[in-house]
């Protein structure tokens, strides 16, 4: 409506009524969220390094790139959890 100034989105406060006092907002529920996806990404990841490793064992690239896969995921996941960007202390 034009009447109306903009506001930008907030959750919906009904919801969370029933709990105690900050024990479930917006934050936390995100933050299970990524746990949830974090824990399928790496259900996944295993997998899939299982079966390249199982099937691909001539391949010499299969190391580094696991490797190199399971360090710029984890520093994603760190950073995502945690709002810090942990992986860039260590370039020189």
């Amino acid at each position: 409506m034009t009447d109306q100034p903009l506001r930008p989105f907030s959750p919906p406060t009904q919801l969370f009524e029933h709990l105690p006092g900050g024990a479930l907002s917006a934050g936390v529920l995100m933050q299970w969220f990524l746990y949830a996806v974090f824990a399928l990404w790496a259900l996944y990841t295993i997998v899939a390094i299982y079966h390249w490793l199982r099937y691909s064992h001539a391949a010499k690239i299969s190391i580094p790139a696991i490797g190199i896969h399971l360090l710029v995921s984890a520093a994603l996941m760190s950073y995502a959890l945690s709002g810090h960007p942990y992986f860039l202390t260590f370039l020189p």
